[in-house]
């Protein structure tokens, strides 16, 4: 089993009972079909890799954060070559995969990490969610802009985060749709450890050191104990995000991201 693994827009390796998943899609890891089937080879390797491990660290190289979300400008583009009914069956199919992914990395018999920095939005957050650690240094902004396009979260992030940490806080994300700084993510329970700038991947690799000394049949109970995954309100929020998906406004939400002259357009 090779496990040092270098695909196009993230890499993986396993060493010393950790793996290491690296987002490094320029400019801010976009989620987009490339990603995706990156991700879906990397899930297809954990088969064999969890049995070698006892921590995942998720993190990303790129200087403007963790990850800005879901590929818009792809799915715009896409969008414009097909008819309506094709738009959403297209639309189903990617959330199926993505679902699918993310529900394996939060089932996994690994204590898992996300190291974060910098931009955390959208599918970018809903990826940080299913791990069971978020690790973020003081620069990094969490967010769901989603309904700036007429839509909601469509990566898992609504069920996730009100599993965690209840829905008062899913509604200030959502309806509002402003950002949080790791500052406050960690007061209301969201970050586990706020570190220094640029600290986040050291202080996760120090984590799974410790995490290390357990018994690994023990870790995988206590999680299996504390963490269920929603898979009913999951599928719901597939069913509402196609149900919106379909409407005008998305169309115009999607049309002025893509023209937007800001260079980060994506930003509240």
């Amino acid at each position: 089993m090779t496990k040092n693994v270098k695909a196009e827009t993230l890499s993986w390796s396993c060493n010393e009972g950790v793996i290491e998943l690296e987002l490094h899609r320029a400019p801010a890891n976009e989620i987009g079909s490339q990603t995706l089937a990156d991700l879906e080879a990397f899930v297809e390797a954990l088969a064999e890799l969890q049995n070698e491990a006892s921590a995942l660290i998720i993190h990303s190289s790129i200087d403007a954060g963790f990850c800005a979300g879901a590929d818009l400008r792809e799915l715009y583009q896409t969008g414009k070559t097909m008819g309506s009914s094709d738009r959403i069956a297209g639309v189903r199919e990617f959330l199926n995969r993505i679902h699918s992914v993310l529900n394996a990395i939060d089932d996994l018999p690994l204590t898992t990490i996300a190291a974060v920095h910098g931009t955390t939005f959208g599918g970018g957050f809903e990826l940080a969610l299913v791990c069971d650690l978020i690790i973020a240094d003081k620069m990094t902004r969490f967010c769901f802009p989603e309904l700036r396009l007429g839509l909601i979260p469509g990566f898992g992030g609504i069920p996730r985060l009100k599993r965690d940490l209840g829905n008062a806080v899913v509604r200030d994300l959502l309806l509002t749709g402003r950002s949080m700084n790791a500052t406050k993510g960690a007061q209301i329970g969201l970050v586990s450890q706020l570190v220094g700038e640029g600290k986040s991947l050291v202080a996760a690799r120090s984590t799974a050191r410790q995490i290390l000394k357990f018994d690994k049949g023990t870790s995988i109970a206590a999680k299996r104990f504390v963490k269920p995954i929603p898979r009913a309100e999951l599928r719901e929020e597939i069913e509402i995000f196609c149900d919106l998906f379909s409407r005008p406004a998305v169309d115009a939400g999607l049309r002025r991201f893509v023209e937007s002259d800001d260079p980060y357009p994506y930003l509240p």
